[in-house]
């Protein structure tokens, strides 16, 4: 018989079930259903403690042997996570010293042998819903399921960089030549001849509409040469 991880039926009161096993399942499913109560099944130990949290159930029914985490430290994690837990631990013929044991730790509530029957619930009905025991174990929570550290994770290598290349050397400073900046002269001599081409222009331009005397002027400088 195949079972979702958590499947809840719809009544009044919880109890979640946490026993790996179809028929005690159902069985304890019917029996809780004649007196009134849903009940939420899981098939992981781990899973089961979140359940609890989620669900806050009134009454929990608890294997030893369970996937992921045991009966033992499950009922501890629910006992550290409310102190009110109220827990149930089933176990057969042979196993029923280790689970005993292990209620006693707990502090559950009671301890039921299967094969479970409705007259075996009614009988210890009065115990069930008494009064909750301490757990003992409780301080040894950590020493029985201790919180491993996740390892940090191995990088790999870094690949090797290729060589760097070789840099040309530098060159002395005898070796550096400093050009000193040469006279712009080239310069000066166009800007003087133009400006004579001006002037030039300008004089005969000026005896051309007779405001000056070019051939007067000239003689002066003949003159003013001999």
């Amino acid at each position: 018989m195949y079972h979702t991880p958590c499947v809840q039926f719809e009544m009044s009161r919880v109890a979640l079930v946490v026993v790996g096993n179809s028929i005690l399942e159902g069985r304890l499913r019917n029996i809780m259903s004649r007196r009134g109560w849903s009940t939420e099944i899981c098939q992981d130990g781990d899973k089961a403690v979140d359940e609890y949290v989620r669900l806050k159930p009134e009454l929990v029914f608890l294997a030893l042997d369970l996937p992921t985490m045991d009966g033992h430290i499950a009922a501890l994690e629910m006992r550290e996570t409310d102190s009110n837990a109220r827990i149930i631990f089933v176990s057969s013929k042979t196993r029923l010293s280790k689970t005993q044991d292990a209620a006693y730790s707990s502090g559950a509530v009671a301890t039921l042998i299967t094969p479970v029957t409705f007259s075996d619930i009614d009988e210890k009905w009065e115990e069930i819903m008494g009064d909750i025991p301490e757990a003992p174990g409780l301080p040894d929570l950590d020493a029985l399921y201790p919180e491993l550290e996740e390892p940090e994770p191995i990088l790999p290598p870094l690949p090797e960089l290729p060589p760097l290349p070789e840099l040309p050397p530098l060159p002395l400073e005898s070796e550096v030549v400093i050009e000193k900046p040469k006279k712009k002269r080239g310069r000066k001599i166009k800007l003087l001849i133009f400006s004579l081409l001006i002037l030039s222009s300008a004089l005969g331009i000026a005896h051309y509409l007779d405001y000056i005397d070019m051939q007067e002027y000239y003689e002066d400088l003949l003159a003013l040469i001999n």
